[in-house]
Parts: C-alpha cells; structure tokens; sequence
C-alpha cells in the first residue's frame, strides 16, 4: 500500500547559520544527557535497594522504563519532527527530559521513580534521532562527516562515562543528584537549542498511532510477564495472559505495519539481506551485554563490597575499551568487511561472557576479572561502528533516518529484554541481594547471555561478504532528509 506524501511548502531562512562549533554543542549537550542517562543508574541500583527497600523486580524497572518508553517512541519521534518542525520536537524532549529528571530526583517511592524514567525515555526518544537529523542539515556537506564523527564520540562518551559519573555523584552526594545534574544541563541545552539551531520540516506522512499502540503495549506487556514470571508463577494466568497479550499485539503490529500507508516501522527494509541480519545481531549484543553488565556491576558491589564509584571503575576496563576500539573498527571496516569484525566482536565479548561466568562462581577477587573486562570492552567496540555501516551498508540515502530509528529501537529493546530475562533467570536459580545468594544467581544469568552473544555472531556470519557495500541509487520510499554526504549517518546510539 503506497503511502500518501505531503510535501511540506519550502521555508526561507529566516536567520544567519550558526558556526559550527556552536550547533555541535547545542545538538550534542543533550543527547549526551540523554545516552548518559541509560546506564547512569546501574550503580545506584544496590543504593536504591536500601533507601527504598526496592525489590529485584522494581530495580530492573528503574532501568526497563526508560529503555522501553524509548524504544517504543523513537521513530513516533522522526515522524514528529518531519510534520511539525524537528527543531520543535527536539525542543519539546528536552523540556520533557529536564521535568521528568526532576521528578525523578523528588520521588520518595519505587512507583514514582519508575513513573519519572519512563516520562525521561519519552523525552530522549526525541532528542536522539532529531539533535543528528538537525546537525546533518545545519552543516555542509564537507564538513559533515567531522561533524557527524564528533556528535558520534560524544554519545559515545555518554554511554560508557554513565557508571563512572553515576558513582561518582552518589558517592560523593546522594543517588538524586545523578537526576537533579540534568536540570541545569536541560535548562542551557534549551536555550542553546533555540537560539543556534533553524527549525526544518520532512515528508508530512500520516502519523501511525495504531503502530505505536500495538508494538508499544505488546513489548510492555512481554517484558511485564518475564519480570513477574518467578513471583508469580509462569503458569499463573498474570504472567500466561501477559505473555500471550504481549505476543498477539506484536504480530498484530507486523500485521498493521505490512499494510499502512505511513508505517511506522517500513517491512520493506527487512528485505535486504544486511539490514536485517545486522539488526538480529545487534538485538541479541543489546540482550547478552547489557543484561550481563546490570547483573555485574550489581555483583561487585554486593558480593565483593565495592562502593558505588568502586564499581564503576572496576568495569572501566569494559566500558570505556570501546572508545579506543570503536574508530579503529570502523577507519578498518572498509578493509576488512563489517562481517569480520562484527562476528570476531561478538565471539570475543561471548567468550569474555563464559570467563566471567567460570569467575563468579569461584567467588575470585577482582584482579582477576579485568583481563576477561578488556575482552569485552573490545569485542563491543568490534561492534559499535561495523554494525551501524552494515545497517546502512545497501540502503538508499532516503531511507537512513527510518533504518537508523529501527536499529535504534531494536537495540534498546534488546536492553530491556536482556534486563528481564537476566534477572528471571538470576531470582529463579535463587539468586537475592545478598553475597551467598547473589553469587547463586548471578552465574546462570551471566551464563544465558553468553549464550545469546554466541548465537549473535552465528547470525552475524549471514551478513553479506566483501569490503565494499554497494549502494542502490534509488528508493521506494521518499522522505526529505538532507542531502547525504559520502558516508552514512550512523545509528543512533543506544545502550
């Protein structure tokens, strides 16, 4: 079914360009808020457990809520920005992002805080997609792969700075002060915002609200009943109707997808062989990673006493290997092949996986868990680049935003998923927040994503071979981005 395109009336320009230095500021400063706030809270978690007396179930929604509102809105987000102005909804997010953060860091309850995350996921659900999109069309095209390379290394930054900062502030403050850092950084990003960055306009495509429903309830409702699997009983009719929901509302979703007319989610694009490939693996590095790393970093700090800011420098060798890795990976990936690197990623960071698993269960002192740390923090940065080019590798240029927005979302909901069902298995082999029984549970968790990264890059080795991608000159699909410059816009970056 084609869909209906209404071509937004051209503007004129109503202010004098900003240099460059001042966009690069006023589109990153908020995405950094908003990829630091993804795994700023890991090291909070045992802090949280004690102030609130927060439950196993509850800790994984303080990260869940976020990882979902975003996933599910982010390409509602794009389509947003293309109607109403991507200067707008930019804007809007960041408003969104700063109230919430503030909410967040008032709540005196497990519910409000949950509540206040996922209101932040809505907020970066906007301000991801959009602060690239508006920093590809205020930058010539020669210098928008610096640029671009920029805007990559700061979210990249975000990502893997999120511990370090984050036990950092509640070592030195309280776990609040992780939310209320967003305020003042939200309140200048927005004035910055408004005043460097022009407002542009896309294809005016019927929104899909019915696709938002549908995937957004049906991933809800899927994550409820693995998180809720071991206290309520698997066969219970809560956990059974929930998974059940969950899986009727996603084939409904696929269902509706196939014929909108302004799908949310193209099933066209699953056509090509390496856009879906890359995307199934990068859905299960999202599941096997960040599933992992919420158990372990929790488990340094339970079992093996760790303070906060202890912890988050203990698993700086994996976190922050990536920033090394990650351009190395990607000046080599046109030499190499994206295949090479994104299945040697994935078996180094599965075999880095089982290591630690064989570690936690001896119960050995932390020296000896940073050599199977690097391990990791490489095979991550094998990752990162190669993937985001075999995402884009065969698409047309006018399908960038709606393939990089997918990838986006199925990354983070591999994050929630990885979350959930890492913890279903950690309670349900016993495992609780103290350091005998943490230890119990934290293996077979560990074990399972080691498993799922294996099967990744057993995916992955679909991938297309060669070293050069080829490039279709034309597509069926016509949104009005800005013009490309040689090298694809990466993916948005997740988790």
């Amino acid at each position: 079914m084609s869909s209906t395109r209404i071509q937004a009336p051209p503007r004129p320009a109503t202010r004098r360009p900003s240099p460059l230095w001042l966009v690069l500021i006023a589109t990153a400063l908020p995405m950094f808020m908003a990829t630091l706030d993804n795994l700023v809270m890991t090291n909070a978690l045992p802090v949280l457990h004690a102030d609130f007396g927060a439950s196993v179930e509850e800790l994984q929604w303080f990260m869940n809520a976020y990882t979902l509102a975003f996933a599910s809105t982010i390409l509602m987000a794009v389509a947003l920005g293309d109607r109403y102005g991507r200067r707008t909804v930019f804007l809007a997010g960041i408003v969104v992002f700063t109230l919430s953060s503030a909410l967040a860091a008032l709540a005196t309850d497990p519910g409000q805080l949950i509540v206040a995350r996922a209101a932040q996921g809505f907020g970066a659900a906007a301000i991801m997609p959009l602060s690239l999109t508006l920093l590809a069309g205020a930058v010539p095209i020669a210098r928008r792969p610096l640029a671009i390379g920029i805007w990559g290394g700061v979210a990249g930054l975000g990502v893997a700075t999120g511990p370090l900062i984050g036990g950092a502030v509640i070592e030195g403050w309280a776990w609040q002060a992780i939310f209320w850092l967003n305020v003042p950084v939200g309140v200048a990003s927005l004035a910055l915002a408004i005043f460097a960055l022009s407002n542009s306009f896309g294809a005016r495509l019927r929104a899909d609200v019915a696709g938002l429903v549908l995937s957004g309830l049906g991933l809800l409702a899927l994550v409820y009943g693995i998180v809720r699997g071991n206290d309520a009983g698997w066969d219970s009719l809560e956990v059974l109707g929930s998974l059940v929901a969950g899986g009727v509302l996603l084939v409904a979703f696929v269902a509706w997808e196939s014929r909108a007319g302004a799908p949310l989610l193209p099933l066209r694009l699953f056509r090509d062989r390496s856009f879906t490939v890359a995307n199934l693996a990068g859905l299960g590095f999202s599941f096997g990673a960040f599933g992992s790393i919420f158990i372990l970093i929790q488990f340094l700090q339970v079992v093996q006493g760790a303070s906060p800011l202890e912890a988050a420098w203990q698993t700086s060798p994996w976190t922050l290997a990536p920033m090394l890795v990650a351009p190395l990976a990607g000046f080599i990936a046109p030499r190499v092949g994206t295949r090479t690197l994104i299945v040697a990623g994935l078996a180094a960071l599965a075999a880095a996986m089982f290591w630690i698993a064989l570690l936690v269960d001896t119960g050995s002192a932390y020296p000896a868990y940073v050599a199977p740390f690097i391990v990791a923090g490489v095979g991550m940065g094998l990752v990162f680049a190669p993937s985001a080019t075999a995402v884009l590798a065969t698409m047309a240029p006018d399908d960038h935003a709606k393939a990089s927005g997918t990838n986006s979302m199925l990354r983070e909901v591999g994050v929630a998923l990885g979350i959930a069902v890492s913890t279903a298995v950690f309670t349900g082999a016993g495992g609780a927040l103290t350091p005998i029984d943490y230890t119990i549970g934290a293996q077979p968790a560990v074990l399972v994503g080691a498993a799922v990264l294996l099967a990744s890059a057993l995916v992955a080795m679909l991938l297309p071979p060669g070293r050069a991608a080829r490039r279709p000159a034309t597509s069926s699909v016509a949104i009005d981005e800005p013009e490309s410059s040689e090298q694809p816009l990466p993916v948005g970056v997740s988790a």
